[in-house]
């Protein structure tokens, strides 16, 4: 909670603060109090559950099964085998950027934290309140992008069984309010939730080598090495193939999207500074080396690409496992039961992410009614108490009812999945270019001038994708299929902006850790 002398706080100042680290048990403590914090989670994570709930969620193989449609329409497998490796190099850049940011100032705030710290003065709390609003409304689309992806494939299943069937947006809702609420109860347990990560990655592990093997092992023919390399394929509508390629990016990169989650466990891990970059770079590692072979795998084993495009199910790797096992319904939907569970490990973590942010964001008053969020429960060791969990498990329910509304909202939530974090990120590294690399003290993962390198690819990514990721990923466009990402922009930006004046610019956390002139090195 933020130390400041407001009674609905129930803190102390930070200079009374300073004078009490006897208190404290550990390092982490202390480091964290100097920061303005007391330690109210206890650090129950291990650097390998920390990684769990960081690739759990990230998870890049399972993200390019769940939205596979969009890629096999907008470039094939040309998009896919290349577009992996495009978005690996990227995120090494956002990886980079975001490991120096918590190395040096490891906080579970993130974001929000460190452009406060970095920002000038004057703009300080203005820059840490934006990228606290992105950050959080980021988290509140990741989870509403899993959970539509996890009830699609359960709807899908049950399609697949019952041909007849013809599928209503109706039935996907419910699948999602489903996902949504196990994955909120599970994570009202915070002390559980270090061995459900760590379940979570070896599940996403154990279903990537069952369908890595399987299925090229039963496909009754394979394609050649030409269609999996140089096949380009372009059923958008768009006349350019490389519009068609770049909207067809969505999909690779949101299996490298959200890769700030381990950040915001920044305050239940030890030694957050050496740990949470071993998690993150961790992330990008596995999930590369995974989605690459994965999807190699799944390419040489189509056999009929036109099936798999317009299946009736609704989701395209169904329907290639169907093939594969030779039309075997009940052997395809227990291949599918394997993503279903590792999308159920991904909305887990994508729970517990979205709960940091909501908690650590409420503690520098940034949420309205801040002081019901704030609380942590002493027996679950979770923001459960005031509901900050319960908080955005209702915001991601209510996002959810965006599909009875139209198709093409899937899209959308999963486009601002990936820009609002980027956005989020955006804010602090502008902040430490403009202040200056050399003006922070550096934790111990620090990369000199590759570093700067990483915040330029960061920042150069964020604007494009903020820009090609809001064009139509079909044409001509319908009401159905138009891209309303740019509206959630709209929307965030006036919740932003009004709150601000109405409540944040007087409420919201005004100090900074050190109190020095500008110029002056700061950190840890």
């Amino acid at each position: 909670m933020p130390i400041n002398k407001e009674k609905e706080d129930h803190t102390a100042t930070v200079d009374s603060n300073s004078e009490k680290y006897d208190q404290y048990s550990d390092g982490d403590a202390k480091k964290l109090a100097e920061m303005g914090y007391t330690q109210d989670m206890t650090r129950k994570f291990s650097v390998w559950s920390v990684l769990g709930i960081g690739f759990s969620l990230t998870n890049s193989w399972w993200a390019v099964a769940g939205i596979l449609i969009t890629g096999i329409s907008s470039g094939g497998p040309v998009l896919l085998i290349y577009g992996t490796i495009l978005l690996f190099i990227v995120s090494i850049g956002v990886a980079g950027s975001l490991s120096e940011l918590v190395s040096a100032l490891p906080n579970a705030a993130g974001q929000s934290f460190w452009a406060r710290e970095l920002a000038p003065k004057r703009y300080a709390n203005l820059a840490s309140y934006t990228a606290g609003w992105f950050a959080w409304a980021g988290s509140i689309f990741a989870c509403a992008s899993v959970a539509l992806t996890v009830g699609f494939a359960l709807v899908g299943c049950y399609q697949l069984s019952h041909p007849d069937l013809i599928t209503k947006p109706w039935m996907v809702v419910v699948a999602y309010q489903l996902v949504n609420f196990l994955a909120f109860f599970f994570n009202c347990y915070g002390r559980a939730l270090p061995t459900i990560a760590t379940i979570a990655l070896y599940t996403s592990l154990l279903s990537f080598f069952i369908t890595l093997i399987v299925v090229p092992a039963k496909a009754p023919t394979h394609q050649p090495a030409s269609f999996v390399f140089t096949t380009f394929i372009n059923n958008t509508g768009w006349s350019r193939g490389g519009i068609a390629f770049i909207t067809g990016l969505i999909n690779t990169n949101w299996g490298f999207s959200c890769l700030d989650t381990a950040v915001h466990m920044a305050e239940e891990v030890p030694r957050p500074e050496r740990n949470i970059p071993i998690a993150i770079f961790g992330t990008i590692g596995i999930g590369f080396a995974t989605s690459w072979f994965w999807i190699m795998s799944m390419l040489f084993s189509m056999t009929d690409v036109a099936g798999i495009a317009a299946t009736a199910t609704g989701v395209p790797i169904l329907e290639l496992f169907y093939q594969a096992l030779g039309q075997n319904k009940a052997g395809a939907i227990v291949l599918e039961a394997f993503i279903i569970a590792t999308g159920f490990g991904c909305m887990i973590s994508c729970h517990t992410w979205a709960s940091r942010l909501c908690w650590s964001f409420s503690r520098d008053r940034g949420i309205p009614g801040h002081h019901l969020w704030v609380q942590i429960h002493p027996a679950l060791d979770m923001p459960l108490h005031a509901h900050a969990h319960a908080l955005s498990s209702f915001l991601v329910a209510c996002l959810g009812l965006l599909y009875l509304g139209s198709y093409a909202a899937i899209n959308s939530i999963v486009t601002g999945c990936i820009v609002l974090p980027y956005i989020s990120y955006a804010i602090p590294i502008s902040c430490l270019l403009v202040r200056g690399r050399a003006n922070i003290k550096p934790g111990p993962f620090w990369l000199g001038r590759f570093g700067l390198l990483c915040n330029v690819v960061t920042l150069a990514w964020t604007l494009f994708t903020l820009v090609m990721y809001s064009f139509p990923t079909v044409m001509p466009v319908t009401a159905d299929y138009m891209n309303y990402v740019s509206a959630c922009y709209g929307i965030i930006l006036l919740i932003i902006v009004v709150d601000w004046f109405v409540r944040g610019r007087k409420r919201y956390r005004n100090q900074t850790m050190h109190h020095g002139l500008d110029g002056e090195r700061i950190g840890l």
